[in-house]
């Protein structure tokens, strides 16, 4: 029987330059202004964006033969195609047009349970070509 998991850490100790971006100032490319993690923690807001992108490639590509672009030995998957992409107008060094919490200065583009706000990744929308994202 195949099994499916995904596996996530603390983004803020474990690759705050890499998996933490964009609540963290990147280790390479455009080293603009991190934005505010939309609940207060860096590692937990980064493993957010990490367990949502891991979750759409299970789910569209649970076992390396579903939906994916380019070669089946380098996919790249719902959420992988679209890397650093949150908002209208993403680009590299720039996360795209997001909400800030008037508040707490937190960046998101997502609502959940009891007002909770959060950064979702774009997905990669093949009846468009392009990426998607909430906002």
């Amino acid at each position: 029987m195949k099994s499916v998991f995904i596996w996530v850490g603390n983004s803020d100790d474990q690759c705050p330059g890499q998996c933490a971006w964009p609540f963290h100032q990147p280790i390479y490319g455009p080293q603009t202004e991190p934005l505010g993690a939309p609940n207060g923690d860096v590692g937990v807001d980064g493993m957010v964006v990490n367990i949502a992108s891991l979750l759409a490639g299970t789910v569209t590509n649970p076992f390396g033969n579903g939906y994916y672009l380019g070669p089946a030995d380098a996919p790249l998957e719902a959420a992988s195609a679209c890397p650093g992409v949150y908002g209208k107008g993403a680009y590299p060094g720039y996360a795209g047009k997001v909400l800030v919490d008037s508040s707490s200065g937190g960046s998101y583009n997502a609502l959940g349970a009891n007002g909770r706000k959060y950064l979702l990744p774009g997905l990669f929308d093949p009846s468009t070509s392009e990426c998607s994202t909430v906002v």
